[in-house]
């Protein structure tokens, strides 16, 4: 579970930032320019079956630790002032690993398939033809409520990364109380925030524009 999502991890900061090429260059040109070297490099290509596969096996998992831990005691155990022994986000993991679920799945839908399987026009920089993504991403974040549901599961996954980051190190066995509250905890918030606010301003950005 804490390898996969460390995998996860580490897949968002180069996901994040491709999707900033989008506010860097309004004209479009860097941007189709990343997501076409990405769609035609051999790694890449690689890389995606076991990404997917990562993505399956931590549902999975979580699923099954979920479960198992609802059904380990039948009676809760009754704790008065719970955020003082743990966060918000420890005891909602699955909640928000659910919403960032609906999210991906959304996210799947409107970009990637049609990246993958839809018929993009096609833009030519210096010779080289390729899709002109730019144009569906900016068409989609141009639709306001579209934004707010991009917007809460960006904040979603950085809420479940604001645990699972830290986490993931003391689960196996990288981490002490000294460094967990001294590195990981304050590491975790950190990536977390540029996760959540990274992924949020890309929306934000092209509805200033409209």
């Amino acid at each position: 579970m804490s390898l996969s999502g460390l995998f996860l991890i580490s897949f968002l900061a180069v996901h994040l930032t491709a999707n900033l090429m989008l506010i860097f260059d309004d004209s479009g040109e860097l941007f189709n320019r990343v997501v076409h070297f990405m769609g035609t490099n051999p790694i890449i290509k690689i890389m995606e079956p076991v990404l997917a596969i990562g993505f399956l096996f931590h549902i999975f998992l979580a699923t099954i630790l979920t479960l198992r831990n609802q059904t380990t005691r039948t009676v809760k155990y009754k704790v008065e002032k719970r955020g003082h022994t743990s966060s918000w986000a420890s005891r909602n993991m699955y909640v928000l690993g659910t919403i960032v679920i609906v999210f991906l799945l959304l996210h799947l839908a409107n970009f990637w398939y049609k990246f993958k399987f839809g018929e993009l026009p096609a833009v030519n920089y210096d010779g080289v033809e390729m899709e002109n993504a730019y144009g569906l991403v900016s068409g989609l974040f141009s639709i306001w409520w579209y934004d707010v549901i991009y917007i809460i599961g960006a904040l979603a996954l950085g809420y479940h990364i604001s645990h699972g980051f830290w986490s993931s190190f003391q689960t196996i066995g990288w981490s002490n109380e000294h460094w967990r509250f001294k590195i990981f905890t304050p590491l975790a918030y950190a990536y977390a925030i540029l996760i959540a606010v990274g992924f949020s301003i890309i929306p934000l950005f092209f509805l200033m524009l409209k």
